[in-house]
């Protein structure tokens, strides 16, 4: 008897989907869920589909970070994920820290390359598990990275999609707001509102996030699921060990 889909597993499905049409996805260090979504769709479209990973030793490319954005400004890269300890409504990110720049609360990681990224390539998914107001703001206190450009700047690429636990929002580039798409099971349009700091478009009540299709859901626990525990074996040992 299969057992209960995990939310990690309803997650990496709802990304996969996502991914749908790529040729090359590049995965940046610590993303399992987007790494498992990105493996996912490699096995579904054999031949068809590149993952490369910016993890530790599986890292792919021999010159660090620098390969990584000649590729994407050269057109090698179809989708790219990316989040951030902020959010806005405008699919703003900020990388650097909550707070008023440069005294911020609490320091993070960086930018690195992200502004780069997110104007290159045509796909970007924002990926952030916490959904709150304090994640998903009204305006990011720094912004690592802009959502949209002012007409006649060069930006083939950009934001496509948001994904958090509690829903799934697509991104209009046009209009710079975000339309809620889907709603996970267990939850409500009402709660992701009062979990979100920014307005969005959507209906009064969303669908809800399909689940997982059997084929897929085995192939994760087969398969990719092998693979995730050389990749992230702290996060296949929550996951998956007792699936």
């Amino acid at each position: 008897m299969t057992s209960p889909c995990k939310r990690e597993e309803l997650l990496i499905c709802l990304v996969a989907r996502l991914l749908a049409g790529v040729r090359t996805v590049a995965i940046g260090a610590l993303s399992p869920i987007p790494g498992a979504a990105a493996l996912l769709t490699q096995a579904v479209s054999p031949n068809r589909v590149r993952v490369s990973f910016l993890q530790g030793r599986h890292n792919q490319f021999t010159d660090g970070g620098r390969e990584l954005f000649d590729a994407a400004a050269q057109g090698r890269i179809d989708a790219f994920f990316l989040g951030g300890v902020q959010i806005d409504g405008q699919a703003n990110i900020n990388l650097v820290g909550p707070g008023p720049y440069p005294k911020t609360t609490r320091r993070f990681s960086g930018s690195f390359g992200s502004a780069l990224m997110y104007y290159v390539v045509p796909r970007v998914i924002l990926f952030r598990e916490e959904h709150s107001p304090r994640t998903l703001v009204q305006q990011v206190d720094f912004i690592s990275a802009p959502g949209v450009s002012p007409p006649g700047v060069y930006r083939p690429g950009g934001p496509t999609a948001l994904v958090t636990n509690l829903a799934h929002f697509s991104f209009d580039r046009q209009r710079a707001r975000f339309r809620l798409e889907s709603v996970h099971p267990g939850h409500s349009t009402a709660e992701v509102r009062d979990a979100t700091g920014f307005d969005f478009d959507g209906p009064d009540r969303a669908p809800t996030t399909p689940s997982p299709e059997p084929d897929r859901l085995a192939l994760l626990r087969g398969s990719i699921a092998e693979r995730m525990a050389d990749l992230y074996p702290e996060f296949h040992a929550r996951v998956f060990a007792a699936a």
